[in-house]
């Protein structure tokens, strides 16, 4: 399901069909995780989700939610964008589009495609294609 189809926020039953469209167990860690990451569009780190997936009952693990946000990752349901090399974001948003990085909040903002033109690439090394390109404009107050 891509972002176009998805309808914000994803109840239980869509989250666990989700889940399941992608090959992945349903447990109620990841359950509670996704619900989390598919409440609206946004970008949060693996602590703010430890940090809410815990509010409500106690019973995540550090573990749990890095492991999952990794598959959750892996099979193409978040973005993983990487702010620097100690902070990163999983972007429930999946469809093409760029960042603005403020350093002094430490907050992501999206940045539509159309909004920003890319023009030149490097030759690539044979054998390779592009997969994709990720623009991360990074302000701080003057």
């Amino acid at each position: 399901m891509d972002n176009k189809q998805r309808q914000w926020p994803l109840d239980r039953r869509a989250v666990i069909k989700l889940l399941g469209d992608c090959g992945i167990q349903a447990t109620q860690q990841r359950i509670d995780i996704a619900q989390i990451l598919f409440h609206q569009p946004q970008h949060l780190s693996a602590d703010q989700i430890l940090k809410t997936v815990n509010e409500s009952r106690p019973s995540v693990s550090k573990a749990t939610v890095y492991n999952t946000l990794g598959l959750f990752a892996d099979k193409g349901l978040v973005r993983q964008v990487i702010v620097d090399p100690s902070r990163v974001f999983y972007d429930s948003n999946t469809s093409e589009h760029h960042h603005l990085y403020d350093i002094d909040h430490g907050t992501l903002t999206d940045i539509a495609p159309e909004q920003l033109t890319v023009s030149g690439m490097p030759a690539l090394p044979d054998g390779m294609v592009t997969e994709g390109i990720d623009v991360i404009i990074r302000v701080r107050s003057e």
